[in-house]
């Protein structure tokens, strides 16, 4: 029997992204080729190859992630000591920090099991690797900032952003009066 009235209708879901989709599936593609790989490279020399290979790229992993995290540190070393001596950060050469998290990151893929891994681990580790990725990521940020609507978190970014004549940034937000605003008197206080 009908009463006439209308079902509720739960609020349109947004459409999945292509990421969020197929994310896990070229996780678990890529866990079997990297399966695949190492059982023919067992297969055409021996287990004890892949074990060596395995360990070797642990090593090689953790000494570029504390090669890395060497350099960071040293890095901001250098920047602490040029703000006590006054000096401007970035003014002096030789401060140049780029590329320790994609450091580290190759250095993480190169400690990860596999093959295709360790070979994604040592191409970040090629400088002409790291400034090409480096390049696209900012853009990608870039441009989902600019792309990003009301009420999201680049627009929350954007708007808690000013900039001084110097370049440097200055959290806050701006409050102008308009010119029709009258001065508000003291206010009452408060009685509970």
């Amino acid at each position: 029997m009908t009463t006439g009235a209308q079902t509720p209708r739960s609020p349109a879901r947004p459409p999945r992204s292509r990421l969020r989709t197929f994310l896990p599936l070229g996780f678990a593609a890529w866990l079997v080729l990297e399966i695949w790989l190492l059982t023919v490279v067992a297969g055409a020399s021996s287990g004890f190859v892949v074990f060596l290979l395995l360990v070797a790229g642990v090593v090689l992993g953790s000494v570029v992630i504390k090669a890395a995290g060497r350099r960071a540190f040293r890095s901001l070393q250098e920047t602490v000591r040029q703000q006590q001596s006054g000096v401007m950060p970035g003014a002096v050469p030789g401060g140049n920090s780029e590329g320790n998290g994609l450091m580290m990151l190759g250095g993480l893929l190169i400690i990860i099991p596999g093959l295709i891994s360790d070979a994604l681990g040592l191409l970040l580790l090629l400088p002409p690797v790291q400034k090409a990725v480096s390049r696209y990521a900012e853009r990608t940020v870039e441009r989902k900032l600019r792309e990003a609507g009301p009420g999201t978190l680049g627009d929350a970014f954007r708007q808690a952003r000013m900039h001084r004549p110097d370049g440097k940034v200055v959290q806050g937000e701006v409050v102008r009066d308009e010119p029709g605003d009258a001065p508000q008197g003291p206010r009452p206080p408060l009685t509970h």
